[in-house]
């Protein structure tokens, strides 16, 4: 069995299991603030990233700069990612949020692009339209209807800061990624998430006693550190090691489908036509993203 065809399953069980951490959060972030939810997952999800500090190249020195540039990606992807993240999820619903999640490949290629990083050529400017139109019809309730559209819309606005966070942070990361390697980076980038998240935290009451979770509640806060935190960074992080970034980013297309299931089977959330119609959008668009250039003709 061959790296490649692993790190493509690897992938796949990242992209799942992120989908499951939507429905998780979903489902306890009632139960407290989003600071306090998201800091008590990396708390549990550091530690098991622990042993991956030691994994960090021989011969390569890191300096200050680059330990201030690690340090502000880490209070940027697992710090003001995972509060948006969470914050969102008290206003929608997990199927939205899923679905907005998935604009994160997108929101990379922007972002690189801009950079100078990556072209954006006239192929991925469409997947950029189909993306975004995506997540304006399965946002559409929200945004043409009455009721509760305004907090909803609340909800998908703070989940578009998550998105420009990972995006962020996906196409920021990379060289340090590349120089100390990505499992090192993470933990260490982690690790600085908690000590931003904790002082935010203390200002919020979450560190006055003893969180009051109930019991499934706690079930779904470990499952957040551990599957949704830990183990999901480390799958996609080695998958990024043997595949081409864009080729393992496809796989997030798999993060709304397992998302919308488990929310209908756990939570009651309905699976609505537009959220349907909004995920192919959003899928076809990162496809197309990655799609593979043609290869060139030989001269004669």
């Amino acid at each position: 069995m061959n790296q490649t065809f692993l790190a493509n399953v690897a992938a796949a069980l990242a992209a799942v299991s992120a989908g499951a951490s939507v429905v998780a959060t979903r489902y306890v972030v009632g139960e407290t603030d989003p600071v306090t939810l998201a800091f008590y997952r990396y708390v549990i999800a550091a530690p098991c990233m622990l042993p991956f500090l030691l994994a960090r190249p021989a011969g390569v020195r890191m300096t200050g700069r680059d330990m201030l540039a690690i340090a502000a990606l880490g209070a940027l992807f697992f710090g003001l990612f995972p509060w948006a993240f969470s914050a969102a999820l008290k206003y929608t619903t997990a199927a939205r949020g899923s679905v907005g999640l998935a604009m994160i490949p997108i929101a990379t290629l922007l972002i690189a692009s801009a950079l100078g990083r990556e072209r954006l050529t006239g192929l991925k400017g469409i997947s950029v339209v189909l993306a975004f139109l995506g997540v304006t019809v399965a946002f559409s309730n929200g945004l043409f209807n009455g009721g509760d559209s305004r907090t909803l819309l609340i909800g998908d606005g703070l989940m578009m800061l998550a998105v420009l966070c990972g995006a962020a942070y996906s196409a920021l990361a990379r060289p340090y990624l590349a120089r100390f390697g990505a499992l090192y980076v993470t933990a260490l980038a982690m690790i600085v998430g908690v000590v931003f998240l904790a002082p935010l935290s203390g200002l919020s009451g979450g560190l006055d006693g003893w969180p009051q979770f109930t019991p499934m509640g706690w079930g779904a806060v470990i499952f957040l550190g551990t599957v949704g935190g830990a183990i999901q960074f480390a799958l996609y992080t080695w998958a990024l090691r043997w595949i081409a970034p864009s080729r393992t980013a496809i796989y997030l297309t798999l993060n709304p489908v397992s998302a919308m299931l488990l929310a209908t089977a756990l939570l009651g959330e309905p699976l609505t036509t537009e959220l349907l119609i909004g995920l192919v959008l959003v899928a076809s668009g990162i496809i197309l993203a990655n799609r593979p250039s043609p290869p060139r003709p030989a001269r004669a």
